[in-house]
């Protein structure tokens, strides 16, 4: 496939801001917790009767655009994925951002705050590409970890971070008051590879 790659400057966010993120809703993963959630909780995939489109830039605030008004984006990196010079995909990595909660006040943890490639490009390994650009300017600060947050709405979004060898670190059934149908995942890639030296 001929794809570019390219850091961008994060004047970029307009534009970054023109690819949609809307997906279509036709299967959700409900949260079944296991004696109260005692015995911890299972994601079972259900398919929903009457689909429906998501768009978080949708919401109030959630823009890429109006991320500049709640954070200092100084520390954040900005990769776009062009298809014969169109930009058609990116990504932005927060990393070492004051009141930022999902970084944890780690230096060591940057989050792939966004990823989105426009329908008509989809399907054509363009997110892979973006994830693993974002991997490596995570490592090249110093990150030993990558973090990324999901919904049990985005059922492809989960297989995807999950191919990509994420791994599910918390669920948080309560995390959106105004949106109670959606469940908090949290994802977490380990960025270097600990060896065990057992005796």
């Amino acid at each position: 496939m001929d794809h570019e790659i390219r850091e961008e400057p994060l004047s970029h966010l307009s534009q970054h801001a023109l690819i949609s993120v809307a997906f279509e809703v036709d299967r959700v993963l409900d949260l079944v917790p296991r004696d109260g959630g005692l015995r911890g909780f299972e994601l079972r995939e259900r398919l929903l009767a009457a689909p429906y489109v998501k768009d978080y830039d949708g919401i109030v605030g959630n823009r890429p655009v109006d991320w500049q008004l709640r954070f200092d984006l100084s520390t954040w990196g900005l990769f776009s994925a062009r298809l014969s010079g169109q930009c058609v995909g990116g990504v932005v990595v927060a990393f070492k951002t004051e009141g930022l909660q999902m970084l944890e006040g780690r230096s060591d943890l940057a989050v792939v705050w966004d990823l989105r490639v426009s329908p008509a490009a989809r399907g054509r390994r363009l997110g892979s590409a973006l994830f693993a650009v974002a991997e490596q300017w995570a490592k090249a600060r110093g990150c030993t970890q990558l973090k990324v947050e999901t919904q049990n709405i985005n059922v492809a979004a989960c297989r995807f971070y999950a191919s990509r060898g994420c791994e599910l670190g918390a669920i948080h059934r309560f995390a959106y008051p105004e949106l109670p149908e959606e469940v908090q995942l949290l994802w977490y890639k380990n960025l270097y590879r600990t060896i065990s030296t057992a005796a």
